[in-house]
């Protein structure tokens, strides 16, 4: 596999929270491949379909642990027992209208779990980089048409938007008062950042009331697709996307500690800024037959309909840009859904990273 990160990942311990999930599968696997010793701390995965499950990356990484990150105690634990020199957070409650039905268990996870990791990075001297994974969701969205800057207020109606605006803060407040740049070298020698990325989407979710999930269980039962919010607009991007800019973000903490530890924003370009109903059309189109019904419902609990990211920052600072459009994007999306069934899927996940870091 071509290494865009220049063997920087061979032989780093790297610890990933939710490793089970959908992004922690692909970046476990990635970061599998390219030489690092991943050890992974999640629940069980949501189905037997999941990327985790079928990749068999579990029996891959160095470690495959099983913890609530709302246990500090048993978190400090594994940091104690593993010594990882840098940490990606992905473990959360990440769907909407499920925060609606568990708000407490939402803040539960999702604000002190973020709290908890970042206790365990306090406490762990081998730790040089903390990357913290929230979502674009964390801004006070009032559905503005310009895009979201990393300095805009956070906020959040929903308890799950909410649960990560908070997130940001107690980031923000944990970088300020344990991990502050000024003091790096004497009081701390940790760099610790907080990342959004847009609606990300890929192969392997089965996640409910996901556009692609919800898309894919539908075609495979020759049932229309019921689209709930066919006007709303989102930043898609495909999974491999973000994490490429999460994994490069690290490397540049790595080197220069206190010149990265801020918030970022990895989303699309703007001409990749679709509605759910171009999205699930685009998904059709690529998987090869299908069709969508509007299913809009007035009565439904409140999502947002307008959803921007500003990605100048990473563009400039980082020299990060997304790699793929949307065409390119929809196609290696339906390629995992159409060959999971008789392919080996951790065959299927390299050659579409392959795929991906061959895109200029």
């Amino acid at each position: 596999m071509i290494d865009i990160f220049d063997g920087f990942y061979k032989g780093k311990r790297v610890l990933v929270t939710g490793h089970t999930g959908f992004k922690g599968s692909w970046l476990s696997i990635w970061l599998h491949e390219i030489g690092a010793e991943v050890i992974g701390v999640a629940l069980d995965p949501y189905s037997q379909r999941d990327n985790y499950v079928l990749s068999g990356i579990g029996s891959k990484i160095k470690a495959d642990i099983r913890a609530d990150i709302r246990d500090g105690k048993q978190l400090k634990e594994i940091f104690a027992e593993y010594q990882p020199e840098i940490v990606f957070h992905l473990a959360a409650q990440p769907l909407v209208r499920l925060s609606y039905e568990i708000p407490v268990e939402t803040y539960e996870v999702n604000l002190m779990g973020t709290i908890h990791v970042m206790e365990a990075i306090r406490t762990t001297p081998s730790i040089k980089v903390g990357v913290m994974i929230t979502t674009d969701k964390c801004y006070d969205n009032n559905e503005q048409e310009e895009g979201y800057v990393e300095t805009d207020p956070f906020g959040g109606y929903d308890p799950y938007s909410s649960s990560k605006g908070a997130c940001e803060i107690a980031i923000q407040s944990w970088r300020r008062s344990f991990f502050n740049p000024k003091e790096y070298g004497t009081k701390h020698t940790v760099s610790l950042a907080s990342v959004r990325a847009g609606n990300v989407i890929g192969g392997g979710d089965w996640s409910l009331d996901r556009i692609i999930p919800d898309c894919i269980r539908a075609l495979e039962s020759n049932r229309p697709i019921d689209i709930r919010s066919p006007k709303s607009v989102r930043p898609w991007e495909h999974v491999l996307e973000p994490l490429s800019g999460y994994m490069m973000l690290a490397q540049k903490m790595w080197d220069k500690p206190t010149d990265f530890c801020e918030g970022w924003n990895f989303g699309p370009e703007a001409e990749s800024v679709s509605t759910v109903w171009e999205v699930a059309t685009a998904l059709i189109n690529n998987y090869g037959h299908g069709m969508l019904k509007d299913c809009s419902d007035p009565n439904a609990v409140h999502e947002a309909k307008l959803l921007m990211l500003n990605i100048n920052k990473v563009k400039t600072r980082l020299e990060w840009t997304p790699r793929m459009n949307m065409q390119q994007c929809m196609e290696l999306v339906a390629d995992w859904y159409k060959r999971y069934k008789t392919e080996d899927v951790y065959s299927l996940c390299i050659e579409e990273i392959e795929k991906f870091v061959s895109y200029e």
